[in-house]
């Protein structure tokens, strides 16, 4: 029954706003053009001012209506004379028509109808009308501005509704989260999170404290108001987040720290507010919030510098929240952030984030955790060695892996490979860490062997000290912004000696000192060296307490030093005077060890331009083993020799390849082809 009457019983369309507008200025333009047309009832028609004097005098003329403003003046016509000048009967025109002449001197005008009543011609009215238009486009002129402005004030206001639902301008203060009632929908789970064993737990506990509460309160425990996740970009935890989401069971409130922010004074509170009310309907619940630091920044303390802070009344609006004299039982806030340094104080303290859960970049172990989750939907070759890839990547984050498996799939992808090998993963590191190759780019032969030196003289300083990182390759083609490159394989350390920030320096200070020892001159090409050396040395005087006339102080610039710095005029320029005597000290032990093997160093950059990429192998093969070496780094070496081994077979392969191609290519031109005589005759 009820389907019948839909179907007899068509839905109307939806009124809309638009529909009023439309039918207003319809009907004013209406108005407007029959207001020119018509005047009670009655025609109006233009004419020449020739027309008008000979109808004048013919005595057609009932009276005549000067506008002097406008130039115009209103001939109107004589009831027995409506056919001759319209062609038309009284009832088609109306009772009173009329001519609208446009003339031009009014003095003129006058003398003609004065003589034409003389010759009693015009016996009428000659009046004058200085009202600029009618009444109603006056009315309409003067109008017409304040109500396009309330049309365009409803027009704005539906539209800053519109993203509000439909509450119109006043659902501007409505939380903008998006809620998952089952966070299975996204399809993620701590399956998919490798790596970060101790966030996990942390994170895991929560699930269960949200699936099993009985097993915690039985103790005397409380639920945790909230956790905070911490670290640097690319590690991981949107993802955790989105894993609690999946696992837990519970409806999950995700939103970003910039929802909150509006250009309207009040709505970030007021956001705050209607985010927590939702929360509590749907207890026991997890609210995520996504990049936090935008509206959890430290509070000013200067008080005239602030004035009315919109950001600093939302986050008022959270920590009284969060914990203030309500309670939120059942609501559990996840937060991430990269930068916690930048954090209000009272948004950290216990009760409100319990918890500080530091995502930190993957070890090598998480590294291959991370390998072999991304590597699932890759077709992969059996020479692929993970444990390798995880050797090549430190400092990698998640997100860098992730990026590295994708560029490895478009390289074999683009030289047509039917599986992705160890070469592409190699190509796709190099291409993330050093930028594309830009083997179009020409050099000169001084530029080449002036890179080949500088480059050279890298891989000769970081072999021979002895906590310098393991050399990978060397290369002069250009990447990025870069004309040359040197690839090391440094250790994951968890503390670093003094004697190795001055051993990885002078590494960084051997091109420039390259350059002036075998060049003769100096270039800008080892500005993003001595940039490196410099910030590392800096570090190591001002906040390791590593210098001679500074020891064991540390002149960290926090926050609490507000606009003034922790240190003297004269500290500084003893800073200023240690830095330059390490780097000087440095800079000459680069000297020196190249001086002692310039041989070596000069055959170095002799293959480098003749190969433009060297390996650890050839260095080894020029300068012998390194005279310091651990179990380790012995183990990189072999990984490093058998992907040299790799790519110098893949290389024979390539020849070999286009060889066979270029003899059966010259086999074909050679051959010879039948003529049509031949095929002709084989017919017959």
């Amino acid at each position: 029954m009820n389907q019948k009457q839909d179907n007899n019983n068509p839905k109307m369309p939806k009124f809309n706003m638009t529909w009023i507008y439309g039918l207003v200025i319809i009907a004013l333009l209406s108005f407007y053009f029959m207001s020119d047309k018509q005047v009670g009832g009655s025609v109006g028609k233009t004419a020449s001012y020739n027309n008008f004097k000979i109808f004048v005098g013919q005595g057609y003329a009932s009276k005549v209506v000067v506008n002097k403003s406008e130039g115009t003046l209103q001939m109107f016509v004589k009831p027995e004379h409506i056919r001759e000048v319209f062609k038309a009967s009284a009832k088609e025109v109306g009772p009173d028509p009329y001519l609208t002449v446009e003339f031009g001197s009014v003095d003129k005008l006058e003398e003609f109808l004065v003589a034409q009543k003389e010759a009693g011609k015009f016996s009428g009215d000659f009046s004058y009308d200085n009202k600029k238009g009618n009444d109603f486009m006056n009315l309409l002129i003067n109008v017409a501005p304040l109500v396009l402005f309330v049309m365009f004030m409803i027009f704005l206001m539906n539209r800053m509704g519109s993203g509000g639902g439909a509450g119109g301008v006043f659902s501007v203060g409505k939380s903008k989260a998006k809620m998952y009632e089952k966070g299975g929908d996204l399809g993620i789970t701590f399956k998919d999170v490798a790596g970060q064993a101790g966030a996990k737990q942390e994170i895991q506990e929560i699930v269960e404290f949200l699936k099993n509460p009985q097993k915690y309160t039985d103790l005397g425990g409380k639920i945790p108001k909230g956790a905070l996740l911490v670290g640097p970009p690319g590690t991981g935890k949107t993802l955790l987040a989105k894993a609690v989401a999946g696992e837990a069971g519970v409806p999950f409130f995700s939103m970003s720290g910039s929802d909150f922010v509006e250009m309207f004074v009040g709505v970030g509170a007021s956001r705050v507010r209607d985010l927590f009310r939702q929360a509590k309907e749907k207890s026991p619940c997890i609210i995520f919030i996504d990049e936090i630091d935008a509206v959890g920044r430290a509070r000013s303390k200067n008080p005239s510098m602030g004035g009315n802070d919109e950001r600093e009344n939302t986050l008022n609006a959270l920590l009284t929240e969060m914990d203030g004299f309500g309670t939120n039982s059942g609501v559990i806030i996840l937060a991430a952030t990269n930068r916690v340094d930048m954090l209000d104080s009272a948004l950290l303290r216990a009760g409100r984030f319990d918890r500080e859960i530091h995502v930190d970049l993957p070890d090598l172990a998480e590294r291959k955790e991370i390998f072999q989750v991304h590597l699932r939907p890759l077709k992969t070759d059996n020479t692929l060695d993970i444990d390798f890839l995880a050797r090549q990547t430190p400092g990698f984050s998640g997100a860098d892996i992730a990026n590295v498996c994708n560029e490895a799939a478009l390289i074999a992808a683009r030289r047509n490979g039917e599986s992705v090998c160890k070469q592409d993963f190699l190509d796709a590191v190099d291409r993330i860490i050093g930028g594309l190759e830009k083997k179009t780019k020409v050099m000169t032969a001084d530029e080449k062997r002036s890179i080949a030196l500088h480059e050279a003289g890298h891989a000769t300083i970081s072999w021979f000290c002895e906590h310098a990182a393991p050399l990978v390759k060397v290369t002069i083609v250009p990447r990025g912004r870069a004309l040359g490159a040197a690839w090391y394989l440094p250790e994951e350390r968890q503390i670093t000696t003094k004697e190795q920030l001055l051993d990885e320096m002078c590494s960084l200070l051997g091109g420039r000192a390259a350059e002036e020892l075998f060049i003769g001159h100096i270039s800008t090409g080892a500005t993003n060296d001595l940039e490196r050396a410099t910030k590392s040395a800096y570090g190591m005087i001002a906040y390791a307490g590593m210098g001679d006339r500074l020891p064991n102080i540390c002149y960290y610039n926090n926050q609490e030093y507000g606009f003034q710095k922790p240190y003297s005029e004269t500290t500084a320029r003893i800073m200023d005077e240690e830095v330059l005597k390490m780097i000087n000290e440095q800079y000459d032990r680069a000297k020196q060890i190249l001086t002692e093997h310039a041989e070596g160093h000069n055959q170095l950059a002799e293959l480098l331009i003749a190969r433009e990429v060297i390996y650890t192998e050839d260095v080894e093969r020029i300068f012998g083993k390194r005279p310091w070496i651990s179990r380790s780094q012995e183990i990189i070496e072999e990984n490093q020799r058998a992907m040299a081994e790799e790519m110098a077979r893949k290389r024979a392969e390539e020849l070999e390849q286009q060889e066979k191609e270029q003899k059966n290519l010259e086999a074909k031109n050679q051959a010879p082809q039948p003529n049509d005589d031949n095929k002709e005759g084989g017919k017959a």
